[in-house]
């Protein structure tokens, strides 16, 4: 099977001021793909840039037979059905899926009705009318589940947001190296591939570093240049962990060429979803695979928000921990409470998530100096106000 692929820096590209309305490239290069088609024995052709659904029909019948020509939503969405190892991966990808084949469907659609378990009515209607009618009845199934979905996620968000962890959510590029980081640091044993879109679900884990301090961190799914805005949407359960970090961190594989096209990717996603209160750092990865690392590094040096690693190797992860623990602190606030003495497991909760800078022994309880995550200081606001009334020599 051949399959030729059309779009900047492919099989083949064509300049024009604006895409064709009727069939996206010009009629010259319409004819020259399909002298190509015969010639190579081509089955499949897909083009770098998303089609409407009159330019994907005129462009099949134009090249006639049962070549398939596909863009690059449809191929996405065909690499996320092959990713979805779990239910809610396969649902979110099912509704991209059934909403972007909505507009699109012709007659080789006749099994939905087979879907449907033959409880169609109007069959007097046309048949791609009953079709899309059909369609839209699972894309309504699809959207409660996935509700259903959502509500589950912020259940168990509630139960972990009630254990005050600053929450570190991975986020990047696909095939960055985001899971080969979590798995480095945590063991946990999250599919990283050297393949796009290994990861479609969300994992989050403990990390606990030498001072003793946690944090949780969240792999997420990677993120890609002109991200399918309807995927956007049906991923918008797992893409809400990201909404509920204490830092995002920003996984660059360095060692690609177009590296920066895909930073600008990811930081154009982001902006989608609402996140820019969140502290940010930025991590190079891959510095191991880079063509001049030292030059890399020397660059890292020279830049205080930025930090050199390789997760395959664990090169530079200390220094990594040391960072994400500055950032964190950064989002904590500066509380001086008094804790009672029958408060213990209190106290050794402040000294795990937060960063204590002293404690004092006084006659009603502990005295803690510390930088702790907001909504534990809130928690601790009794004890604060109990601190300020306390008499002092």
């Amino acid at each position: 099977m051949t399959t030729w692929i059309i779009g900047s820096k492919c099989g083949m590209e064509e300049r024009l001021s604006s895409p064709n309305p009727r069939t996206y490239i010009g009629s010259g290069k319409v004819s020259e793909i399909k002298s190509a088609i015969h010639a190579l024995d081509v089955e499949t052709v897909i083009f770098d840039d998303e089609l409407s659904p009159g330019q994907l029909r005129n462009l099949e019948k134009a090249f006639g037979g049962d070549v398939r020509v596909c863009d690059r939503t449809a191929l996405i969405l065909d690499i996320f059905n092959q990713r979805a190892a779990t239910h809610e991966a396969a649902l979110q990808v099912a509704l991209a899926l059934m909403e972007y084949q909505l507009p699109r469907l012709t007659r080789m659609w006749t099994h939905l009705e087979r879907q449907a378990g033959g409880q169609v009515k109007g069959m007097g209607e046309k048949q791609i009318e009953v079709d899309k009618r059909i369609l839209r009845t699972q894309i309504g199934v699809l959207k409660k589940e996935l509700d259903s979905v959502r509500k589950h996620r912020k259940q168990y968000r509630n139960r972990r947001t009630s254990v005050p962890v600053p929450v570190v959510s991975l986020v990047g590029y696909t095939n960055a190296g985001k899971s080969t980081l979590l798995n480095r640091l945590t063991g946990a044993n999250v599919l990283a591939e050297d393949r796009l879109f290994a990861t479609l679900d969300p994992t989050t884990r403990r990390v606990q570093i030498k001072n003793g301090k946690e944090f949780l961190l969240t792999d997420t799914v990677g993120f890609i240049q002109k991200l399918p805005t309807m995927l956007v949407a049906a991923f918008r359960a797992t893409l809400e962990e990201i909404s509920e970090s204490s830092l995002l961190v920003h996984v660059v594989d360095i060692s690609h060429p177009l590296a920066e096209q895909q930073i600008e990717a990811v930081d154009n996603v982001l902006s989608e979803l609402d996140v820019s209160s969140i502290p940010k750092l930025m991590v190079w990865n891959k510095v191991d695979k880079a063509k001049d690392p030292q030059k890399i590094k020397l660059e890292v040096e020279r830049r205080e928000d930025v930090v050199c690693i390789s997760a395959l190797t664990g090169e530079g992860l200390e220094e990594f921990c040391d960072a994400v623990q500055d950032k964190v602190k950064d989002s904590m606030v500066w509380v001086e409470a008094l804790v009672p003495f029958n408060k213990g497991e209190l106290l050794s909760t402040i000294h795990q998530v937060g960063m204590v800078e002293k404690t004092e022994y006084m006659e009603n309880g502990t005295l803690v100096k510390a930088h702790v995550p907001l909504r534990f200081a809130r928690m601790l606001t009794p004890m604060r106000q109990l601190h300020i009334s306390e008499p002092h020599p």
